[in-house]
């Protein structure tokens, strides 16, 4: 109270400038969280991250390579294995249903297929970390009908290092690497590796 015994009217003046700076930082950090947690880790470069842990060994596959042969269930219950299509061009791809990149390339990579599979190209996919029904959900959904492996536990992913998906490596009719990107690829891009290895 003040000397006349009146009690004194709290200031109205706003916050000052360093208060709303401090609540729009913070409003910040929490809106990324949110969206982070909503869209997943996927990033700019059309990349998801993954973590292949104690699965990861030794070197990468690179250009000139001969990839790594495997062997392994696809979704509708086939036994596949890279080494069935010796001699003949192929796509290797590695992915997941529950990776936002490569959900957006899906159709272009189906289109792809269906305009040089006369010209006998393979498409062989790898999808991680996923079960098998899940995959034949999204692959019947999205109209895929290429072959899909399923590597639950990331074994073959952690052979050809694959740390972020998709990662696709396209093989020639020699056996050997030709070219390995990492990334959601546009249509002309995998027009343009796909017709290095076919011709």
């Amino acid at each position: 109270m003040n000397a006349a015994g009146v009690a004194a009217r709290p200031s109205r003046r706003g916050a000052g400038p360093l208060q709303t700076i401090v609540v729009i930082a913070v409003t910040a950090v929490l809106i990324g969280a949110v969206t982070w947690l909503v869209a997943g880790p996927g990033t700019d470069d059309g990349v998801t991250s993954i973590d292949l842990g104690a699965n990861a060994a030794g070197a990468a596959p690179v250009v000139g390579a001969i990839p790594p042969d495997f062997t392994a269930m696809t979704w509708d219950g086939q036994t596949v294995s890279l080494s069935d299509y010796a001699g003949k061009p192929i796509w290797l791809t590695f992915g997941a249903s529950w990776c936002p990149d490569c959900r957006t390339e899906a159709p272009d990579v189906e289109a792809t297929y269906q305009a040089y599979k006369d010209q006998g190209l393979v498409i062989l996919a790898v999808f991680i970390d996923e079960s098998g029904a899940d995959i034949g959900t999204y692959a019947q959904r999205a109209g895929l009908t290429f072959p899909i492996a399923v590597d639950q536990n990331e074994t073959i992913a952690g052979t050809y290092r694959t740390l972020g998906i998709p990662t696709h490596f396209f093989i020639g009719t020699d056996g050997r690497i030709k070219d390995v990107r990492i990334g959601a690829l546009p249509k002309t891009e995998m027009d343009r590796a796909v017709s290095e290895i076919v011709n």
